[in-house]
C-alpha cells in the first residue's frame, strides 16, 4: 500500500534536509559544489484549493547526488531520537544503490543525525559506505539491527558547521582541506 501525504506533512528528517539543503546552497553559491536534493516521485490523488493529496512512488534513488572537485558523491540523510541509528531506516534499494555507485568510484555515505533529549543541537556524523557496508552484512548474518551512537562517536567524524558552511559534511568527508 503506498503512503499518502498531505501538503503540509512533516516530513520525518525534515529538520537535517534543511541543514544539508542550506549547506548545499551555500556549497553552490561559493562555487565550492554541485549537490542538490532529489525529489521524491508522488503522484498527486486529488487537488482542492491549495490543499494537494499526493502518494508515494515507489522511490528508486536517494536524498542526494552531485559533484565536488571531479568526485561523484551519493548520499542519504538519516535521523535518529534514540541512541542508535537502525538499519531498517535504510531500504534495501536505497543501499544497493549506494553500493553501485561506491563499487563505480563515486563516494557514497550517510549522514546520521541524532536529536537527543536534553541537547540543543543534534550530533551529526559521516557514515563511510564502508562503515555502513559491515553493519548491513552483519545484519543479513543476523547481526545486531542498529548502530550504536558511542560507535558513531567513537569511529565516524562528526560534522559541524565551518568556514561559512552550515554542516560541512565535505570537510567530515575528507574531500575538504
Amino acid at each position: 500500500m503506498k503512503k499518502q501525504y498531505s501538503r503540509g506533512h512533516t516530513n520525518r528528517g525534515s529538520k537535517l534536509e534543511m541543514l544539508i539543503n542550506m549547506t548545499n546552497n551555500e556549497y553552490r553559491s561559493a562555487g565550492f559544489a554541485d549537490i542538490r536534493k532529489i525529489p521524491t516521485p508522488t503522484n498527486i490523488a486529488k487537488v482542492e484549493g491549495k490543499k494537494v493529496e499526493a502518494y508515494l512512488d515507489k522511490a528508486t534513488w536517494v536524498d542526494y547526488s552531485g559533484i565536488y572537485k571531479s568526485h561523484a558523491l551519493i548520499f542519504e540523510a538519516k535521523e535518529s531520537t534514540i541512541e542508535r541509528f537502525t538499519l531498517a531506516n535504510l531500504v534495501d534499494h536505497q543501499y544497493e544503490l549506494l553500493k553501485s555507485w561506491h563499487k563505480h568510484g563515486a563516494v557514497a555515505f550517510l549522514i546520521v543525525a541524532f536529536w537527543l533529549k536534553n541537547k540543543n543541537e543534534p550530533e551529526i556524523y559521516y557514515l563511510k559506505f564502508e562503515q555502513l557496508a559491515d553493519f548491513w552484512e552483519q545484519k543479513d548474518r543476523g547481526g545486531s539491527k542498529s548502530i550504536p551512537i558511542s560507535y558513531f562517536r567513537e569511529n565516524c567524524q562528526r560534522i559541524k558547521g565551518r568556514d561559512g558552511f552550515t554542516a560541512h559534511y565535505l570537510l567530515a568527508a575528507g574531500l575538504h582541506e
